[in-house]
């Protein structure tokens, strides 16, 4: 690829200036008249070889092999920035490298097979999930793609809140709605569930077990109430996430902590750290040791754990099962459990900064600059499965990954319904639609086209040499995006990329057939234009693909849609 080779190169130079640990970062210069590719490593060495940096970016300019580099030019600019014109062959190998690895494009080595294990949605099991859960559905799935890609041995893992006050409430509303239908007069208790999903979990507790626990509430009659609860909504919550095309290797019960001792453990883990005192009747963990900003009640005066307890004997657990990177991927809600988590983890031996957080703000769903919602089923708030049975799964997908985590989500219902290239899913589909009718039109499958077939050198118009170079950054955009646990960063690339291939497609050609601009007469023109349609495929299937989202071959409105 053009990148490494301009890295190899400068590299070389380096190591006759006596360094040879510095990274060479290229980006692409704002001004395209600047240049193909740029790097500023000359300022960044500037205080390390005691030298002006536009003095050293003039020597590394000097000694630079460009036809190693695969440059045609290599320029000094500004305070000691080095820009670097590409030659056609360099632009060009890019789409040889493309269709060799095909399927690989993209992936890399760089986790080196470590383990990590990604948890999200971790939803408490008390009703359908919402629109939050929704994008920790698509970010956590996508993160975990991410760092597939880039090497690393990936864990999904689901963690259930199926213990504590919650799932008392939850019984309790369930045993309420029950006696309702039985003729019997009970209220929701304060701070209990009143979506309609409580009564039809009720029902289906009477067509299971009849009138069994009428007039009972009995502690067992609660229990089985919470337990028939839980069953019936992990059920649906399965279902939903299933649909979404969300899937997990694990799934983990709070409720096997408790059982299993694993809570017992931790708290006398914690006890033999001499990092816990008692004050006002309680016991209380010093986590201001680790950078807490007070604090903490590990047991409360009744005797009983607080919520903080369970979560870092989970945490414990997945230290213990191997996992020494853990992201954790969660609402913006848990703000405050951060630092907690983090200190009583470290007190256990853990390194600082276990877990790693990624922090999700709302979701709000408009239209006409209206707040929309879908389900009064769950009572008052729009559900996922709502959302994507009416936008399309890959819609929902899309629009739930393509914004940075800690921004909030405007889920604009107008552009998502808009089948055209202002919704940036379908622009991207497009493109890659539009790219297989290339191969319909000239009777070929993709699969068909290959490297090494055709002279590349011979695409030299702009567009297309643009188009090239940006194909030739998606693995860069990959890595950007798993080192950051942003999907945004790849959604970003590929409507770029669909937007360039779209230019390309239409250029010069107003007909209603563009695919004819590349199926040309002259066999080696036509033959070079089809590599590069094939790597476009290759290309946005993959960034599609990585981040769930189906890359159709053919779309009604593909071939017929309003150029860029």
């Amino acid at each position: 690829m053009a990148q490494e080779a301009i890295r190899s190169a400068v590299g070389r130079v380096l190591a006759d200036l006596g360094v040879s640990d510095a990274p060479v970062g290229l980006e692409r210069p704002r001004d395209p008249t600047h240049g193909d590719l740029a790097t500023n490593v000359a300022m960044a060495l500037a205080k390390r070889l005691g030298r002006p940096p536009r003095q050293i970016a003039e020597e590394i300019a000097a000694r630079l092999d460009l036809e190693a580099a695969g440059v045609t030019a290599v320029e000094v600019a500004g305070p000691g920035f080095l820009n670097f014109r590409l030659s056609a062959g360099a632009v060009a190998s890019t789409l040889d490298t493309i269709l060799e690895e095909d399927l690989r494009f993209g992936r890399s080595e760089e986790g080196r097979g470590r383990r990590v294990m990604v948890e999200f949605v971790s939803a408490n099991p008390t009703g359908p999930l919402h629109l939050g859960h929704g994008r920790q559905a698509a970010l956590g799935d996508a993160i975990a793609s991410l760092l597939d890609w880039t090497g690393w041995d990936v864990h999904r893992e689901y963690y259930y809140n199926d213990s504590g006050t919650q799932m008392e409430l939850l019984g309790r509303s369930v045993w309420v709605r029950y006696q309702q239908l039985h003729g019997r007069a009970a209220e929701i208790p304060e701070g209990g569930y009143r979506g309609e999903y409580v009564r039809d979990i009720a029902e289906a507790l009477t067509d299971q077990q009849g009138e069994r626990w009428v007039g009972d509430d009995s502690p067992a009659a609660l229990d089985a109430m919470r337990r028939f609860a839980v069953q019936a909504l992990r059920a649906e919550q399965d279902r939903d996430l299933a649909d979404f095309r969300v899937h997990f290797d694990e799934y983990f019960l709070e409720s096997s902590l408790y059982e299993e001792g694993k809570v017992d453990e931790t708290v006398a883990a914690l006890r033999e750290t001499g990092l816990v005192y008692e004050h006002e009747g309680a016991v209380w963990l010093r986590t201001t040791e680790f950078g807490d900003q007070k604090d903490r009640v590990m047991i409360r005066s009744n005797g009983l754990p607080t919520y903080f307890v369970p979560d870092v004997a989970y945490h414990k657990n997945k230290w213990e099962r191997g996992f020494e990177r853990v992201i954790n991927v969660q609402g913006s809600d848990h703000h405050g459990t951060v630092a907690r988590v983090r200190a009583g983890a470290r007190a256990l031996g853990c390194p600082e900064g276990y877990p790693e957080y990624v922090l999700h703000q709302m979701v709000r769903v408009e239209r006409d600059g209206k707040e929309v919602k879908f389900s009064k089923r769950s009572g008052s708030y729009t559900t996922l499965r709502g959302l994507y049975e009416h936008v399309g799964v890959d819609v929902a997908r899309y629009f739930l990954q393509m914004r940075k985590p800690d921004a909030h989500l405007v889920f604009d219902l107008d552009v998502a319904l808009d089948q055209s290239d202002k919704n940036p899913v379908y622009k991207i589909q497009y493109a890659h639609a539009r790219m297989c009718s290339i191969f319909a039109k000239a009777g070929l499958s993709p699969e068909e086209v290959r490297a090494g077939e055709a002279d590349l050198e011979v695409l030299s118009g702009e567009l297309e040499r643009e188009l090239v170079k940006l194909l030739g950054e998606f693995p860069a955009a990959v890595s950007r995006a798993a080192g950051a646990g942003a999907p945004h960063v790849v959604c970003d690339y590929l409507e770029q990329a669909a937007g360039a291939a779209n230019a390309w497609y239409h250029s010069g050609n107003p007909s209603r057939n563009p695919e004819l601009a590349v199926l040309v007469d002259d066999p080696g023109l036509r033959a070079a234009r089809l590599e590069l349609a094939r790597a476009v495929q290759i290309v946005l299937r993959n960034g599609l693909t990585l981040l769930g989202i189906e890359a159709p071959q053919r779309m009604d409105r593909a071939a017929d849609s309003d150029p860029e």
